[in-house]
Parts: structure tokens; sequence; C-alpha cells
């Protein structure tokens, strides 16, 4: 089952993402640059989508909101993995990304998460290595697939031997 939220493409944001990176296009800052115009707009560096998590309710790695559970006082967390999972014996693996549309500033993108494949590999110190992947989908206002975002997270099955 998919989980969803939106995702508003903002100005700033856009800005802002492109200066920590040291890109300074102005197809990420200048809305009158003939560069910017020659494109159709704004537009977003390429792995900006990962800024959502700003957007995702309980976004499990936030821990400056607060939150509102039902008698709860834990992040609920979500299915499909691709982080690694818990208990310390997790990482994440892998990202990739696979660009169908062009992101413009001012879009509001419909972000939707589910699980993808799961798989193991036996490890050398930390018994099998369980793998699982999350994958995330970016639509534009008009339903058209940007992005789409799939991570991989490793657990290994027991604490690792020293």
């Amino acid at each position: 089952m998919a989980e969803g939220y939106e995702f508003p493409v903002d100005r700033t944001q856009v800005m802002l993402f492109a200066r920590s990176l040291r890109d300074i296009r102005p197809e990420y800052s200048d809305p009158d640059h003939p560069a910017t115009k020659a494109i159709g707009g704004m537009t977003v560096p390429p792995t900006f989508v990962q800024c959502s998590a700003h957007w995702e309710p309980n976004y499990a790695l936030d821990i400056t909101r607060p939150r509102i559970l039902p008698g709860k006082d834990a992040r609920p967390q979500r299915e499909g993995g691709g982080g690694g999972g818990g208990l310390g014996r997790g990482l994440h693996a892998e990202q990739h990304y696979e660009y169908h549309h062009p992101i413009l500033v001012g879009d509001t993108l419909s972000v939707t998460m589910r699980p993808g494949e799961r798989w193991e590999k036996q490890g050398r110190r930390g018994g099998k290595l369980l793998f699982s992947e999350s994958i995330t989908e970016y639509r534009n206002q008009d339903g058209v697939l940007c992005v789409t975002a799939r991570s991989v997270g490793v657990q290994t099955e027991r604490a690792v031997e020293q």
C-alpha cells in the first residue's frame, strides 16, 4: 500500500539547495535569465527531491518536529525499508534516481512511497545480509511522473562479531 504527501517546490528552497552544492547556474535562481527562459522556467538540481523529507509526515530521521501520535511516543516506521533498519545493524546501501520529466519551481509534487523488492545474501561476519528497497515516486500537479527514487537498505542478521 502506498502512502503519500505533497511537496511544494519553492524558489527559495531550490536556490538554497543549489548554493549548498556550490552550483550557481541561473536556472536555479534567476527566472529572467535567458538560460532559464530557454528551458521553460526555474528548474531543480538533481537529487533536489530528497528535500521532500521536510514535508513527509512523521519522517523517521527528523527529530526536530513534534509528533502527535495517539497513545504513543515513538515515530511509526515506514514499511519497505530502504533505510537499513534499526538495532544498530542497518545502513543505507544505495540510492538511485530515474528522471522522467523536468520539475519546475511552482510545481506541487505528489510523493508516494511503497515497498520494493527484498532479498538476502550471505555475509562474512554478520550472518545473512537482508536487503530491502523503498520506491518513491514524484508526480507533478498534472499527474506526470517526474522522478522515481529507489532506496536500498541492508541489515545484518546479527551483530558483527569482533
